[in-house]
């Protein structure tokens, strides 16, 4: 698939689709590290009162962790694409398991900035690498359901944390939060050990490939190559079955450590791949929508234990099903509402699908992210009543879930064969920014108190959305002029193995 439109295919079999799927071994990865991330979110008080840390360094402490979530994919993510995705995933699942035994003992500033940068560091492959492991396994027109799934685990083990987390902190202390993260991310590194089994493989794409002649002059011309999907192809049925159950529990495949070493260059293509301005913009888009959300969690625990509301840290957990309502009516939106529009669109327009049709999703944005933002802010500058508060944060979780899911299926849909590392480089954009407002949102907020600093957030929140449009009319132009840098990088990595 070129940088490009596509042709749509007819769907294969769902019993094959099934044979193919580790999604639900994906998804325990997802949520455990998830839960592990945000956990804190409902606790930050009593963390505060019995550690002596002030509310700005457990804030700072999350920024720190959300810069190397991003950072850390230039680490994890060549390696993966290297050596295999199975180690970087038991790995990262173990490491997250020790750091969450270990931080409950920290008592310093010092020991919690270095607990979160171990956190983020190791937990960095939940960024990246997940999306790669779902377009190994769909088809453009399935994955929006599936990346939509991922975010869903993403997205919402990030709200369910700090439901559960208030209930614990009640029974049992806020260290035995962390102590139950530390389990969950156990259990789940028994279960990937087992079943999750390596998606390293190769997809053949028939019918305008790059042994086309055409297509090769097109290429100089820098016009558009556009493939005809006849059929892409998964891991072998025969290969997969012809492994026995020791083959399939090794951590290191012989194949994969076999390919010449080029993990120099996987690192800095993600740099480069900065000046496509499509997979800029991806990691723009996605990062300003997490800012919103980190935003959130950073006063919500303020705000609602806070008079007049006075809610009590598993209260200020409950509070957070509202994001997880909103989180999973935009899961069904950008999922199954996303696909289903794309297939229309590309029906009209001759059976070509463009990249472009899903950004016409973000439209309800438009009204949702500035006016959630202000009825959050605004609403408890004035002590409205607690459900307009809640309302307010489900409709941020909603627009979070749309801004994560359509940014990085942009990103995929337009770059196939780069994807790999382009969604570093999306991740990396994104999680410089998350890491920004991580460190200042607390200066911020005391300086220009609720009301203004949402009503700013508010205005800013809708400057940002409204950009797609920009990219709804000049996008296809923009990958277009691309085209040629799009095949000098897609033949590097053909000539590393990484693509087929």
């Amino acid at each position: 698939m070129a940088c490009n439109s596509e042709y749509i295919r007819v769907r294969k079999s769902a019993a094959r689709q099934l044979v193919h799927c580790d999604i639900d071994r994906l998804t325990s990865y997802t949520f455990a590290v998830a839960i592990a991330s945000a956990a804190i979110y409902s606790v930050l008080g009593p963390i505060e009162k019995d550690t002596g840390l002030t509310l700005g360094d457990l804030n700072a402490g999350t920024g720190y962790m959300f810069l190397l979530f991003g950072w850390g994919c230039l680490f994890w993510q060549p390696l993966a694409l290297q050596y295999g995705k199975r180690p970087v995933y038991l790995v990262s699942i173990l490491a997250t398991m020790a750091i969450m035994i270990w931080v409950p003992y920290t008592k310093t500033n010092g020991q919690w900035i270095a607990s979160k940068l171990l956190q983020g560091f190791f937990g960095a492959p939940v960024e990246s690498l997940c999306e790669i492991s779902v377009t190994d396994t769909y088809f453009t027109h399935e994955r929006g359901t599936y990346i939509a799934l991922y975010g869903f685990w993403l997205v919402g083990g990030s709200f369910l944390a700090p439901i559960l987390a208030g209930f614990i902190n009640d029974g049992q202390g806020w260290r035995w939060v962390l102590y139950w993260c530390a389990i969950l991310c156990g259990i789940s590194s028994v279960f990937l050990f087992f079943f999750m089994e390596e998606t390293n493989y190769h997809r053949k794409t028939v019918g305008g490939g790059e042994s086309n002649k055409d297509n090769e002059a097109d290429l100089g011309s820098g016009k558009l190559d556009t493939s005809v999907i006849a059929e892409e192809e998964g891991p072998p049925d025969k290969a997969r079955g012809a492994r026995s159950s020791y083959e399939k529990l090794k951590v290191f495949r012989k194949q994969d450590l076999r390919y010449p070493n080029r993990l120099k260059s996987m690192v800095l293509r993600p740099l480069i791949f900065l000046t496509f301005p499509v997979i800029l913009y991806s990691g723009f888009s996605y990062g300003s929508n997490l800012v919103w959300f980190n935003v959130l969690n950073g006063t919500a625990s303020l705000v609602l234990s806070s008079n007049p509301y006075g809610f009590s840290s598993s209260t200020v957990g409950l509070a957070y099903i509202s994001p997880l309502i909103g989180m999973i009516l935009a899961c069904i939106y950008t999922g199954y509402g996303g696909d289903w529009l794309i297939l229309k669109l590309a029906r009209r327009n001759g059976g070509i699908m463009e990249s472009e049709y899903r950004l016409w999703l973000f439209g309800v944005s438009t009204v949702l992210l500035p006016g959630g933002l202000i009825l959050w802010g605004v609403g408890a500058a004035h002590s409205i009543q607690w459900f307009g508060l809640i309302f307010a944060m489900g409709v941020i979780g909603f627009t979070n879930m749309v801004g994560l899911q359509l940014s990085v299926s942009y990103c995929i849909d337009s770059y196939r064969e780069l994807s790999g590392e382009a969604i570093v480089t999306v991740i990396l954009i994104r999680n410089t920014m998350s890491f920004a407002i991580g460190y200042g949102i607390t200066p911020w907020i005391t300086q220009m108190r609720l009301q203004n600093a949402f009503i700013v957030a508010g205005f800013a929140g809708l400057a940002q959305v409204l950009t797609v449009l920009f990219f709804i009319r000049y996008g296809k132009s923009m990958r277009q002029s691309s085209s040629g840098r799009y095949h000098h990088y897609k033949k590097e990595m053909m000539a590393a193995g990484l693509v087929q």
